[in-house]
């Protein structure tokens, strides 16, 4: 299997591309790229994953070898590293964590000083010391090792925001199910949820052991459980979360699944009645956002899809709140990165001061629905001419090439992209029906393939 370079960091099936060496390699280039900027000290932490603490000794012992302080924050979230990193005023983060690929893959998703994701041109820098070597300082020179817990701190973080109010969360008697998929959501969601006054937790696939009992995305098909258990159980909500507990997706009461997408529109509705201001989303994302933002007098902006460029695009537009429709909410006042902690107190808050179920309030939001499909390519097509070609035959439409293609059309859009962390090609449409988006999904992957050579 190929080892996956991008602005997402280095990914791969670990013993089959991301092996021992390579961990090393990259680690300790990111080690020097800390080291040029003038930072000594590096934050890692990991998923749970069986190959997670392997990985997270390998780069510790190569960042010290550089010459870099390692701060090992151990099972942590993706997000509790970010805030990690600035709580520690640390050079760069390092999280071991493949997001929502299998349990085989791992991968080195790499911070800088603010804990937000490296850029395109950074992460080029990073490749460039990796494959110049001499990576290694001297005997005297060697970096140290230490441990810290930083969950405290990033739930404190949330809590200070004067928007959420832990007592009007209490008063609601709430009674939250968890979906753990048996990773850092199991370490890191159950603490806030006790902290902002849920009154009732159950927690599934709780038991960290890196055997994800089924596909850790949080799509409908993998959460059958969640949802079933929200259901028999009369829970208020149903939160799922990915391995590395920085996407969320929402099953309202009744045992509904609420969904991916409603999770930044949700957070970014309760956030924009609190602090208005524009968002900014990827291109990849409902047309909700757009309309949530337009409901409260404001404007959404669109970034390729990649949390660096949303909030690269958060900050250029001074965005107060903005996020990806994976399930991933990015609120600056606690830090620039997606958070499933924080899409869950927003969310939980959104309810107590709403005084309805989830199942309400989502039924006042835009009512669109999306196809997500995924293509994988045979060996030798060339995915740039395809996109090349889909882009050509739509000249003179509302067409942009900033991110692969989209294509807006007055029934919906399709957006068709490569994919940052697998060697695929995502197809994501959205119309005002199930059955229309997914006939506008196999439009575009017929027109995609029509392209390729022998179609």
């Amino acid at each position: 299997m190929p080892l996956i370079t991008s602005v997402s960091g280095i990914r791969g099936v670990f013993g089959d591309g991301l092996d021992a060496d390579v961990i090393v390699r990259y680690a300790g280039a990111f080690g020097r790229w800390v080291r040029r900027r003038g930072g000594r000290t590096v934050v890692i932490g990991r998923d749970g994953r069986t190959t997670g603490e392997a990985c997270a000794r390998l780069v510790a012992g190569a960042l010290q070898a550089a010459g870099v302080d390692v701060v090992d924050a151990g099972l942590a979230a993706t997000p509790t590293v970010a805030v990690g990193v600035i709580e520690a005023g640390a050079g760069g983060g390092v999280v071991l964590s493949a997001s929502h690929n299998p349990a085989q893959w791992n991968a080195l998703k790499l911070l800088d000083q603010n804990g937000e994701f490296l850029d395109a041109d950074e992460m080029d820098r990073v490749y460039e010391f990796a494959g110049a070597g001499g990576l290694t300082e001297a005997h005297d020179a060697v970096g140290t090792y230490t441990a810290a817990d930083f969950l405290p701190a990033h739930i404190a973080r949330i809590l200070r925001l004067p928007e959420i109010d832990p007592a009007a969360i209490a008063d609601r008697r709430f009674r939250v199910v968890l979906d753990a998929v048996n990773s850092v959501g199991a370490v890191a969601l159950p603490p806030l949820l006790h902290a902002l006054g849920v009154a009732d937790i159950d927690v599934i696939n709780e038991e960290v052991t890196g055997l994800f009992a089924h596909n850790p995305e949080p799509l409908e098909q993998n959460l059958s459980e969640l949802i079933r258990r929200v259901g028999d159980a009369g829970a208020d909500l149903g939160l799922g979360v990915d391995p590395d507990a920085d996407r969320l997706a929402l099953v309202e009461d009744g045992g509904v699944y609420c969904g991916e997408e409603a999770t930044q529109v949700l957070a970014a509705d309760f956030w924009l009645s609190k602090r208005p201001g524009p968002v900014a989303t990827n291109l990849s994302s409902s047309r909700a956002m757009d309309d949530v933002a337009a409901r409260h007098g404001q404007v959404c902006h669109r970034a390729p899809v990649g949390e660096i460029h949303v909030v690269q695009a958060m900050r250029r537009a001074g965005a107060v709140i903005g996020g990806e429709g994976n399930g991933g909410v990015i609120l600056p006042d606690v830090h620039y990165g997606r958070d499933a902690l924080v899409g869950a107190a927003l969310v939980l808050q959104h309810m107590a001061e709403s005084g309805r179920p989830l199942s309400e309030m989502r039924a006042d939001l835009p009512a669109y629905h999306m196809a997500k499909h995924r293509l994988e390519l045979d060996e030798g097509v060339d995915a740039g001419a395809l996109l090349a070609g889909l882009s050509a035959a739509h000249a003179g439409g509302r067409v942009s090439t900033i991110d692969g293609v989209r294509v807006d059309l007055d029934e919906g859009w399709a957006h068709v992209r490569r994919s940052n962390t697998e060697p695929i090609v995502r197809i994501y449409t959205e119309a005002a029906t199930a059955e229309a988006a997914e006939a506008l999904a196999r439009r575009f992957e017929l027109e995609l393939m029509s392209f390729a050579p022998g179609a």
